[in-house]
C-alpha cells in the first residue's frame, strides 16, 4: 500500500474535532482556517461579504411568522402560539436570525447561549465565533456526543454545558464537531507531496494587490531619452530634471546641438493573463455558491435565461438552509418554551414559517360572509360586511345616509 493511500484511509477513519481536519491530515500540514480568518474575509473582501449577505438575505430577509394547530385539535394551541410570539418579540428573534444566518453561511457555525435559570429558557444571546476558535472548543466523546463547550474570548474563559448552548452546525463533514461555511473552502490551502497551493482568496488578494502597482508603473510608460553627442554634464543635468518631473507631467526645452530622441518602453502585448484570472475568479464564485455574482461581474452573459437558471440553482440552496434553521428553532427554542409554560409542544404544533402570512382567498370568503350577513345580522351587520370588503382591498364607496327634506 502506498504511503498516500495509507494516509487517506487513516484520515477518513479518524474521528475529528477540528475544522476540516481530514483535509489537512490527508494532504499535509496546510494552514488551519479559523473563525477569525472567516470573519476577516467577510469584513474585508467585498465578494466574500456579498456571497454571505446575498444568501443570508434570501434565507431570513423576508422575516417569519408562526402558526399552530387549531383549538379544536388542541385546546391550548392558541395560548402556546401567543407564548411563542411574546418570547420571539422579547428576544428579537428576527434580529438574532439575521446575525446567526450570516455566521452560519460564512462559517457553518453559530453559538447561542441560553440563559437556563431553574431549568427554564429565559433568554438568548449570540456568542462570538472567535470564542470557539480552538480545535477542542467542542469537547466530545468517541461517539460524538458533546460533553462541554470550551469558550475563550477577551480574557474570559468558561466551560458551558451542552444544555446551555445552541450550536448551529451546518453541513459537518467527516464526523467533524464543526460545520462548513461557504468561505471556508476559499480560505483553505491545499498541500500535496510537499507542495502547498495557497488559498484562492490569497491568490485573489495578491492579484488585487498587484493591480494598482501595474497601473502606477505602466499608466505613465517608461521612457529612454537619447541625446547623441551630449556632454556628460548636460546629460546629468537633464537626468536630474527628469527625476524632478511631477506626476502630472512637465515640459522641457533642449538647446543642445544634437537632436534628443524619446523612446517609450511598451508592455509586451503577448503577456496576457486573462485566462488565469478568469479561472481563479471562477473558482471563487463557485466556492461562494452565489451564481448571480458571476452574472453581475460578467454582464455580457446576463440574459433572462441565465438569470432564471441561476435563481433555480440558488433556490435549492436557500430552501436547504431555511429548512435547517426552521428545524433548529422549533426544536431548540419553541419546544422548551412551550413545555416550561405547561403546554404540550407536540399537540400545539407551533411552527416557524418564512415570509408573510398568506391572505385568505377573497373569492372563497365572499359568499360565506355574504350569507352570514344576510342570515345572521346579529353576527355581522351590513356595515361591518362592507368594512371587511374594504379591508380586503375592494374599492367600495360608502353610501351617505339619505337626508329627509325639512317640512
Amino acid at each position: 500500500m502506498s504511503n498516500i493511500v495509507k494516509r487517506l484511509r487513516e484520515a477518513i477513519s479518524r474521528p475529528s474535532g477540528m475544522l476540516l481536519d481530514a483535509t489537512r491530515t490527508t494532504y499535509g500540514e496546510a494552514k488551519e482556517v479559523t473563525f477569525a480568518d472567516v470573519l476577516t474575509a467577510y469584513l474585508k473582501d467585498p465578494s466574500c461579504k456579498a456571497f454571505v449577505d446575498f444568501l443570508a438575505d434570501q434565507v431570513v430577509g423576508m422575516g417569519f411568522y408562526t402558526s399552530c394547530a387549531s383549538d379544536d385539535e388542541y385546546v391550548n394551541a392558541s395560548k402556546a402560539k401567543q407564548i411563542i410570539d411574546d418570547f420571539c418579540e422579547s428576544m428579537n428573534l428576527d434580529g438574532l436570525l439575521q446575525i446567526g444566518a450570516r455566521e452560519i453561511v460564512a462559517s457553518g457555525n453559530s453559538f447561542w447561549l441560553k440563559n437556563v435559570g431553574d431549568g427554564k429558557l429565559n433568554s438568548l444571546k449570540i456568542l462570538p465565533l472567535t470564542g470557539f476558535d480552538d480545535s477542542k472548543a467542542v469537547a466530545r466523546d468517541q461517539t460524538g456526543e458533546v460533553k462541554a463547550y470550551n469558550y475563550s474570548f477577551g480574557g474570559v474563559k468558561r466551560v458551558f454545558t451542552p444544555e446551555q448552548i445552541i450550536h448551529w452546525k451546518w453541513e459537518p463533514v467527516n464526523f467533524s464537531a464543526f460545520g462548513t461555511g461557504v468561505l471556508q473552502v476559499l480560505l483553505e490551502e491545499l498541500s500535496f507531496n510537499g507542495e502547498t497551493r495557497m488559498s484562492f482568496l490569497e491568490m485573489k488578494a495578491r492579484i488585487e494587490n498587484m493591480m494598482p502597482k501595474i497601473f502606477e508603473k505602466y499608466g505613465g510608460p517608461d521612457e529612454v531619452w537619447s541625446v547623441p553627442g551630449a556632454k556628460e554634464a548636460d546629460a546629468t543635468k537633464l537626468q536630474s530634471l527628469l527625476k524632478s518631473k511631477p506626476k502630472e507631467g512637465a515640459r522641457f526645452v533642449w538647446n543642445g546641438k544634437d537632436k534628443a530622441e524619446i523612446s517609450t518602453v511598451q508592455v509586451d502585448p503577448r503577456a496576457r493573463y486573462e485566462a488565469y484570472i478568469a479561472h481563479i475568479m471562477g473558482q471563487i464564485n463557485m466556492g461562494g455558491q452565489s451564481p448571480l455574482s458571476s452574472l453581475m461581474i460578467s454582464p455580457n452573459y446576463l440574459t433572462k435565461a441565465t438569470a432564471e437558471a441561476a435563481m433555480n440553482l440558488l433556490e435549492k440552496k436557500v430552501m436547504s438552509l431555511q429548512r435547517f434553521i426552521k428545524r433548529m428553532v422549533e426544536r431548540e427554542i419553541f419546544t422548551p418554551v412551550i413545555a416550561q409554560a405547561g403546554h404540550d409542544p407536540k399537540k400545539a404544533a407551533v411552527r416557524l414559517n418564512w415570509g408573510l402570512p398568506e391572505k385568505p382567498d377573497i373569492n372563497t370568503l365572499l359568499p360565506i360572509l355574504a350569507q352570514i350577513a344576510k342570515d345572521r345580522p346579529d353576527i355581522i351587520s351590513v356595515e361591518e360586511f362592507r368594512d371587511i370588503l374594504t379591508d380586503m382591498g375592494l374599492p367600495l364607496e360608502k353610501k351617505e345616509p339619505e337626508q329627509k327634506p325639512e317640512a
